[in-house]
């Protein structure tokens, strides 16, 4: 094909590349995407059965009854609320709507969600990248410095799990009043403080989630945005500059279903939470340097920090983490939180590992 039919833009980009989903029949305890591990809520499948009677028609392009379940269970107004296909969908919405344009990069952490860079060079938006501190914590000094285009930083943070509290996440939105303050919330469900309730008293705040993780909807693809109401007017204006019905009913009933269960959620959250502590002692004391998390996976090191071949050596136990080989973090591997059969199958494999070395 001639290359003048191909954009510059398109033939420059360097894509984000999902985890490994397992296509095959062969039996594999799958760690490595941050899915739930426990199916959802009874209400989702029901609400999505309901919905196919009306698959002949539009959904709703506001998903005005989605987004009016979901403010009630945040305490806000609907008009406060934005969904999307996914979070991905809503942080990249982020871009044109706050980001392009600005006269200052927008500034996200060098160990974080590889997706903004994506996201950045794609929109052409200037970035500037925070390195972690030594114990991989976010550097609060540098993002509170001002002079920025934006501040993106996930809570708890991705891929270390390391989480930020709200007194910190305050300090941030005051040192940058005259820029969006992005905090995206995908695994503020397993321990984590959300800065919801600051969203009344800072402008600049938006806080984007997601169903695939806490409400175990990775199929559906459903995400949010809660910030103040011209906030998400600007991202409904992009939004409905691309695409006017990104949700489509099942995903609206199934969502709005979840939202309105919310004891099976924090139910198989705290279950989640339970199984992420006990696995993160019996990595420890089986020498992994284990980071404190406060999602749904943990960042570990083994003992003699070879997360490459560890992670090669579980893959032919059939066995699937996630393993990014960069310099600060080719000693990790990222590990799903699983049940506790997946995660005692983990250990035991180690056990094996440890038993050839």
């Amino acid at each position: 094909m001639s290359q003048s039919i191909i954009s510059p833009l398109a033939a420059g980009l360097s894509p984000y590349i999902p985890g490994e989903q397992p296509k095959g029949r062969e039996k594999i305890i799958k760690l490595n995407t941050n899915e739930n591990p426990y199916p959802p809520s009874p209400k989702v499948l029901s609400a999505i059965k309901d919905a196919l009677d009306d698959l002949r028609a539009y959904p709703d392009p506001a998903s005005v009854n989605l987004r009016t379940a979901i403010a009630k269970s945040e305490g806000l107004c609907a008009d406060q609320v934005f969904v999307g296909n996914g979070s991905d969908e809503v942080l990249a919405l982020c871009f044109p709507a706050f980001f392009v344009g600005q006269n200052a990069p927008v500034r996200f952490a060098d160990v974080t969600y590889s997706f903004y860079q994506v996201y950045a060079q794609l929109f052409d938006v200037p970035v500037e990248k925070v390195p972690l501190t030594q114990d991989y914590c976010m550097d609060l000094d540098v993002f509170c410095r001002g002079g920025a285009g934006g501040i993106l930083i996930p809570n708890p943070n991705a891929p270390t799990g390391i989480a930020l509290s709200l007194p910190q996440i305050e300090r941030i939105l005051q040192a940058n009043p005259h820029c969006l303050v992005l905090i995206d919330e995908a695994y503020v469900a397993f321990g984590a403080q959300s800065a919801v309730s600051l969203i009344d008293r800072y402008e600049n705040l938006l806080v984007v989630r997601t169903f695939s993780k806490s409400h175990a909807l990775a199929g559906l693809r459903c995400g949010y945005a809660l910030g103040q109401a011209p906030l998400i007017h600007a991202l409904t204006c992009v939004k409905d500059s691309f695409n006017s019905y990104p949700l489509d009913r099942l995903a609206q009933a199934g969502a709005q279903a979840a939202i309105e269960d919310a004891a099976y959620t924090i139910a198989k959250c705290e279950q989640i939470q339970k199984t992420r502590d006990w696995f993160s002692r019996a990595l420890t004391d089986r020498g992994f340097t284990v980071l404190p998390s406060q999602t749904n996976f943990v960042f570990a090191s083994p003992a003699d920090g070879d997360g490459k071949s560890c992670f090669a050596y579980l893959r032919q136990k059939n066995i699937l983490v996630r393993h990014f080989d960069s310099p600060r973090t080719t000693a990790f591997l990222r590990i799903t939180i699983g049940t506790d059969e997946q995660m005692q199958a983990l250990i035991d494999a180690l056990d094996e590992r440890s038993c050839l070395a």
